[in-house]
C-alpha cells in the first residue's frame, strides 16, 4: 500500500579527505534517500568523490553537488567576504566537478545543496542566493535546489524558475525567526536522539516545531537532513527512519516523487 505522504531524508557525504576519514557513508546511503556529496572545497577529493557517487549509484540514492565556500581548513563553516560573482563562479565549478564523476557513473545529478557558511549566508542574504540559483540555473535547469525552508535561497529558487527543495533539520534547533540557531552558541545541536526524532516528526507531521523561546514555529519541510558527522549518526538515521515509516510516511528522493515547494 502506497503511504499517505512521503518525505526526502538527505545526508552530507564525501566528507572525508585523503588519509582522514568522516562518517559512516556506505551505512547511511542504505537509509537515506539523497545524498549531498562534498566537491571538495570544504571535504572530499576526487578520489572520495568517485568513491561516494559509485556507492550512491549502488544504493539507488539521488546524487547532489554539496557545494561550498573555499574553507577546507574550516571545513566550511567559517564565513568569508564573498562576492555574488565569486559566488555563482564557485557553485558552478563544484556543480560541474561532481557532475564528471556522476556521468562517469552512468547516472545524473539530481540537486544541489549549499553547505555551513555558504548554506546559512545565501538563507539571509538574497543576492547571494540569486547567485546559487542562478549557477544551478545554468548548469541545468531540470536541477532541485535545497534550500533552509522559507529562507531566502528558497525565494531566489523560484525568481529564476528552478525547481525548489525546503529543507529541515531533525538535530538543529531553530530561533523564532525560522533561522538556525548559529553552532557557536549553546544548545544549537539537540543532542538527546528522542528529542531530534520528536522534532523531526512534528515537522514531516504537522509542518510545525517549537523554537528555542518556546514559540511554535510553522515550517513546511520536503526534506529532512541527517548529519552524519557524528559518533551516533547512523543509529539516529535508521532510528528516524523507523518512526516516520512507522507512521505512514514513506521516504524517497524528489526527484522520484515530483516533490518541491
Amino acid at each position: 500500500m502506497k503511504s499517505a505522504k512521503t518525505i526526502d531524508l538527505n545526508s552530507d557525504l564525501g566528507e572525508s579527505f585523503g588519509a582522514w576519514r568522516m562518517g559512516d557513508d556506505a551505512a547511511l546511503l542504505a537509509i537515506v534517500s539523497s545524498a549531498n556529496i562534498a566537491c571538495g572545497f570544504h571535504g572530499g577529493d576526487p578520489d572520495i568523490m568517485r568513491g561516494t557517487v559509485a556507492l550512491a549509484v549502488e544504493r539507488e540514492v539521488a546524487i547532489g553537488a554539496h557545494v561550498s565556500l573555499p574553507d577546507l581548513q574550516g571545513f566550511g563553516r567559517r564565513e568569508m567576504a564573498v562576492t555574488s560573482n565569486e559566488v555563482y563562479a564557485l557553485t558552478l565549478y563544484q556543480i560541474g566537478a561532481l557532475h564528471g564523476f556522476a556521468q562517469a557513473a552512468g547516472a545524473r545529478l539530481r540537486h544541489v545543496k549549499p553547505h555551513g557558511a555558504l548554506y546559512n549566508m545565501a538563507a539571509r542574504d538574497l543576492k547571494l542566493a540569486e547567485a546559487i540559483a542562478r549557477a544551478v540555473r545554468d548548469f541545468d535547469p531540470a536541477l532541485r535546489l535545497f534550500g533552509l525552508a522559507n529562507s531566502a535561497l528558497i525565494d531566489a529558487g523560484r525568481a529564476v524558475g528552478i525547481p525548489v527543495v525546503a529543507e529541515a533539520f531533525a538535530e538543529r534547533r531553530y530561533r523564532p525567526d525560522g533561522k538556525l540557531q548559529p553552532r557557536r552558541e549553546p544548545n544549537a545541536l539537540i543532542q538527546e536522539s528522542d528529542e531530534a526524532i520528536a522534532q523531526a516528526m512534528a515537522i514531516a507531521r504537522e509542518g510545525r516545531l517549537r523554537a528555542v523561546d518556546g514559540s511554535i514555529l510553522e515550517l513546511q519541510a520536503d526534506t529532512l537532513c541527517v548529519h552524519g558527522d557524528s559518533a551516533h549518526a547512523v543509529t539516529f538515521a535508521r532510528q528516524l527512519r523507523a518512526a516516520l515509516e512507522a507512521t505512514d510516511i514513506g521516504i524517497a528522493a524528489p526527484h522520484r516523487t515530483g516533490q518541491q515547494t
